[in-house]
């Protein structure tokens, strides 16, 4: 027994509609936080334990410089896309849940261009 509509079977979209997407980019953002995330530890040591400049040196080189901002753009996405769930899930007013969205994606945006801005502001004076 189908309970789509005609077009819905035509489209081949459920009752889910765009939600199968939103769903692996949050598993894909969360697979790639992994690896990136163990770096950053690495990152994190470095920068307690060692002095200014070989923190510095060590972000300058070109596969450290990548894998800092990929983890910023990692980590900022996969946490826009939580909370919106989050947000789709516990808030029933429709006007309010859309405003709730707009906030956290440009919260998060803001947040992730200061955090890109930071770090190639300490490899521009570093």
């Amino acid at each position: 027994m189908d309970y789509r509509s005609p077009l819905a079977r035509v489209r081949g979209l459920g009752s889910a509609k765009a939600g199968t997407s939103h769903w692996w980019m949050q598993r894909v953002s969360a697979v790639a936080l992994i690896p990136l995330s163990f770096w950053l530890i690495m990152f994190l040591d470095l920068s307690l334990n060692a002095p200014y400049q070989e923190t510095v040196g060590w972000l300058t080189s070109p596969l450290n410089t990548v894998c800092m901002i990929a983890w910023i753009l990692a980590v900022f996405y996969h946490a826009a896309l939580g909370l919106q769930v989050v947000i789709e899930d516990y808030i029933a007013a429709e006007g309010v849940k859309i405003v709730a969205i707009w906030t956290v994606n440009l919260s998060f945006l803001v947040l992730a261009l200061a955090a890109l801005i930071a770090v190639f502001r300490t490899l521009l004076i570093g």
